[in-house]
């Protein structure tokens, strides 16, 4: 197969694209003043509209919460490479898979309005200033993804629905201060550089280090970052000579930025160790390989044949894999694909953004169309622009990005929020098509279209018939709609003011409550959502399990001197009803067995607590 038979990609087709650029004249400095526009003004209304809703200065999240404990505790002097969680799970406490790298800011902003502010006051600050700061960064690259794609008009339009994309999610509301929101900033970054016309290497560079900093932060994006990485290589067996600067950049990019990550935030005793939810040597040995080798193939093999440059992209791919199940062959399955099956029924089936599509369809069917329709439409418009050769090559490489955070989100509906991003930039080119022909017609018929496309191409108008479906015109705050599945018992400070005062000790306490006792007391806590806690849910979900007599070994054995029952709790009411002879069910009758003593009941919590007799 030569150069020029390739269907929709041929090599006249790819240089059409260093110059298809649908000419623009906007300069740069209006370019950045709109997208201050249109960041002052996203920020503003989420700002003042969390202002008179929030009830907290923390996020919805309970990774939220967890993170501003991980925040206070490096700023309390624990050690930069110390992820210990020392007052989570069993004895000895819980080691955290989260980066530090995010850590940094926070704790930044915090120390500075610290100079100012009460240590509360700070972090009230610095937690809406994190979030609401993260939108800049996210319209820059969505503006610049929209106007490589169509121009002006196209830029306006993806502002916009990136605009409602982060007023209908939680992930840049003030408070919101764990990893995902920046996981979405950088995966904006690389779709703008994957879209540079020019293919400059400059471009590619800054995506290379995107890509690092992505797996740095979060093992969820992984998948993602592959697929980029296979965009990129495909792109380069393509078209050769042309994207030879670009390929090697990314590549090169790639590899010295995940080794300086990893040499920065991975402690030396950890350097040989695997691990599949956190950089380690695994993820790090497979990037900085697949970066060399493209940086490498780049650089002496651009000038062959296509042929022969997919036959050693297709030995490049082979030394990966074969890496892979050698370095790392447990991380080929899901991180969770060890989690014992009582956790994963009586907890993960219950965490809401971990639900599947036919979780979803069976719990709640009208937030299907939110989460996977504007995917879905974008990986058809892809199809239909590559096989008629129409911008084939972008449409190409975002048809890939599309496609397995979608497919992922099949599985867990949190990746949705990655696919609806990456497709803007594919849907706002062919609305403002479908704009401008109907201008010109002056047609109301066409400007119906162009408006219907728009408004099944935005997630938060999914959300928002969906949740008129049900509660028709009583809606509730755009925070709420945001959040999926939520767990509101027993998290609050006020929950937690008697448990403050009594002397620290181990609680024993739902999951959901665990981080939040982690934030409001000097408690050490049982369990709290988070898979390498495996010991410390599974102590407590057998404390509400057991009998009342069996329950008493499981309480000593853990040395919980508190028992926090909270009735109202989603997990706890699974436990009473799983298990109607277990002692959560005995306390919800009432029935307190003899080794439990029961505290003056705080009447502004929710919690009963009881304290372990000696």
């Amino acid at each position: 197969m030569t150069d020029e038979t390739l269907p929709g990609l041929s090599r006249e087709t790819c240089r059409s694209n260093l110059t298809e650029a649908n000419g623009s004249t906007l300069s740069n400095g209006r370019f950045w003043l709109i997208v201050l526009a249109y960041f002052l003004i996203t920020a503003g209304i989420i700002f003042f509209g969390n202002l008179f809703t929030a009830t907290d200065y923390v996020g919805l999240d309970n990774d939220d919460t967890m993170r501003l404990v991980e925040v206070r505790d490096l700023l309390a002097g624990q050690g930069w490479f110390d992820l210990m969680q020392y007052r989570l799970g069993l004895t000895g406490g819980t080691l955290m898979h989260w980066s530090r790298v995010i850590d940094v800011p926070i704790a930044a902003l915090i120390s500075f309005f610290g100079l100012f502010l009460s240590p509360e006051g700070a972090e009230r600050v610095a937690l809406a200033v994190w979030p609401l700061s993260l939108l800049f960064p996210l319209f820059a690259a969505t503006a610049l993804a929209g106007r490589r794609m169509g121009g002006e008009a196209t830029m306006h339009i993806s502002l916009l629905m990136a605009a409602l994309l982060a007023f209908g999610s939680s992930r840049f509301y003030p408070g919101a201060i764990d990893h995902h929101n920046v996981q979405l900033v950088l995966t904006m970054v690389i779709v703008a550089m994957l879209l540079d016309p020019k293919f400059r290497a400059s471009n590619y560079a800054v995506a290379g280090a995107c890509a690092a900093f992505a797996i740095a932060i979060g093992a969820e994006t992984t998948p993602l970052i592959a697929a980029t990485a296979l965009a990129v290589a495909l792109s380069w067996a393509i078209i050769g000579e042309a994207f030879r600067a670009a390929a090697k950049a990314f590549g090169f990019s790639l590899t010295l930025t995940i080794s300086a990550l990893f040499f920065l935030t991975v402690p030396s005793s950890s350097y040989s160790l695997v691990t599949c939810d956190s950089l380690s040597l695994g993820f790090y040995g497979l990037s900085a390989i697949g970066g060399t080798l493209l940086f490498l193939s780049a650089s002496a093999a651009s000038a062959l044949s296509r042929t022969k440059r997919f036959a050693l992209l297709t030995i490049n791919g082979v030394a990966i894999l074969s890496t892979a199940s050698v370095l790392a062959p447990q991380c080929l399955q899901s991180p969770l694909a060890n989690l014992d099956p009582l956790l994963v029924k009586l907890w993960l089936n219950n965490v809401g953004e971990a639900r599947s599509v036919i979780a979803q369809a069976r719990i709640e069917p009208e937030g299907l169309g939110a989460f996977y329709a504007p995917g879905l439409l974008a990986m058809g418009l892809c199809l239909y622009q590559i096989t008629s050769g129409h911008k084939a090559l972008p449409h190409a490489v975002l048809f890939l990005l599309i496609l397995i955070c979608w497919v992922i989100s099949l599985i867990q509906l949190r990746v949705a929020v990655f696919a609806n991003l990456i497709s803007i930039p594919v849907l706002a080119v062919t609305i403002a098509n479908l704009r401008e022909a109907a201008m010109q017609k002056q047609s109301s018929s066409a400007s119906f279209g162009y408006l219907l496309l728009f408004a099944i191409s935005t997630p938060l108008i999914w959300a928002l018939a969906a949740s008129w479906s049900i509660t028709g015109w009583n809606m509730i705050s755009g925070r709420t709609v945001a959040a999926v599945g939520g767990n509101t018992a027993c998290v609050s400070r006020g929950d937690f003011a008697q448990l403050a005062h009594l002397p620290a000790t181990v609680v024993a306490a739902p999951v959901d409550s665990g981080a939040p006792i982690l934030r409001f007391t000097d408690h050490r806590v049982l369990s709290a959502p988070y898979h390498r806690n495996q010991g410390g849910m599974l102590a407590e979900i057998h404390i509400g399990l057991s009998s009342p007599t069996e329950a008493e070994a499981f309480l000593r054995g853990a040395d919980v001197g508190i028992l926090a029952f909270c009735p109202s709790d989603i997990g706890t009411k699974n436990l009473v009803e799983a298990a109607p002879d277990g002692l959560y069910a005995s306390l919800a009758r009432g029935v307190v067995p003899d080794y439990l003593e029961a505290l003056p009941k705080d009447e502004t919590s929710s919690l009963q607590l009881y304290t372990v007799r000696p």
